[in-house]
């Protein structure tokens, strides 16, 4: 039977208070499957991942096969202390669902709930995915083959947004998240004492030439009306004040809201790094990792379409968004398969990550209305 608000809130608070952290969701992922296999079997298909042991996929077979709608939810949590006060606050120390992935899958679960009680017109593939906030688990899933019988047509993901109404629906088309990639830079000079810095080589110096170039990248080669972040967060080098540092190591991300933007800019910082080992007669270690987490593009079409009906129903508080610098994997996805990510208003006075961010279970049954609406309405759109 359809999941009752009731049961919804319980398998939120539930999730909430048992969280994971990515490839390690094996709690997370058995909880899943109990509360999926307590709903009507009729239509459903559970597969799991041999690559992805704590994946779920599953099938609810349509009326018709001809077309797939496939509807990602992530379902890992972030290594952040809760310090929100809720009375089922995580019982996990130092991690917690600071990203409101536990709103993600609560949602997903009451729309495949509604679909197992309701055969939908065409395949829905609900893809409960691992390890979204770091190993690319969309790339890795993808990459598995495991969707490969059952790839969907097009896909569709939610992520909360604390800055919007409980319940809204914002989206916007074009790319909603950044694509992201992370910098790691070592610099390896000559130690030496702080009194004879002419036989040695030093790092801090060199490295704060790095960091000072580094932010010419955005001002100066990228396209000032599409923009882009270049920021480098951590940085160690030495260990007393009167001893020349030999090595300097610095952490830092960049994002663009487009793939383009985001290698012309990877290329920049490696040009910058190979720039200052050789002004400065040091070695270079630099690793620029980008994985899974590309661009979300939203496909323009179908993007069209969610709008369209998020917009006219009298029900539906829909809000059109800007773009974000944060990064999601689901950008993997939808460069694979054509759809559309959105966000759900979760009305929190925090930000996502945050130790404090305690979203609206309001937005639960919101959410869920407005998915299985569209999805409805899809249904007789892609039929034509």
């Amino acid at each position: 039977m359809t999941l009752s608000n009731n049961q919804l809130l319980e398998i939120y608070r539930h999730l909430h208070q048992y969280p994971e952290l990515g490839l390690e969701e094996f709690k997370t992922h058995d909880f899943l499957n109990t509360v999926i296999g307590q709903m009507p079997q009729d239509f459903l298909t559970i597969k799991t991942v041999t690559q992805l042991p704590t994946a779920i996929l599953v099938k609810v077979a349509g009326r018709d096969h001809s077309k797939r709608i496939g509807y990602r939810t992530d379902i890992d949590a972030l290594p952040v202390t809760e310090e929100t006060g809720l009375s089922f606050k995580s019982k996990h120390e130092g991690i917690s669902h600071a990203c409101g992935h536990d709103i993600h899958m609560t949602v997903a679960l009451g729309v495949l709930s509604y679909f197992a009680d309701h055969q939908p017109q065409y395949d829905l593939i609900f893809i409960f995915q691992p390890s979204e906030e770091n190993h690319s688990g969309g790339m890795q899933l993808y990459q598995s083959g495991a969707l490969d019988e059952w790839m969907p047509d097009e896909i569709y993901a939610l992520h909360d947004n604390p800055q919007l109404p409980a319940g809204a629906i914002g989206c916007l088309n074009g790319t909603l998240f950044a694509g992201t990639c992370e910098i790691h830079a070592d610099f390896y000079g000559k130690s030496g004492h702080a009194a004879y810095p002419h036989n040695a080589n030093d790092m801090v110096v060199a490295a704060s030439a790095f960091v000072m170039q580094i932010q010419s990248v955005v001002s100066r080669s990228v396209d000032p009306i599409q923009g882009g972040v270049v920021t480098l967060g951590h940085l160690t080098a030495g260990d007393t004040g009167n001893v020349i540092a030999g090595h300097a190591h610095i952490d830092g991300t960049i994002r663009a809201l487009t793939q383009d933007n985001n290698r012309l800019m990877q290329q920049r910082v490696r040009s910058i790094a190979e720039g200052v080992a050789l002004t400065y007669g040091c070695q270079v270690d630099l690793t620029l990792h980008q994985g899974g987490y590309l661009p979300v593009e939203n496909n323009p079409a179908i993007t069209a379409d969610f709008i369209d009906y998020m917009s006219h129903q009298t029900d539906v508080n829909f809000i059109e968004t800007k773009p974000a610098m944060t990064g999601e994997d689901f950008g993997y996805l939808i460069s694979k398969i054509p759809g559309t990510m959105f966000w759900l208003g979760v009305d929190s006075p925090y930000s996502l990550h945050s130790e404090k961010m305690a979203p609206n279970t309001a937005a639960i049954g919101s959410g869920i209305h407005a998915i299985t609406g569209y999805f409805e309405h899809r249904f007789n759109t892609i039929k034509a």
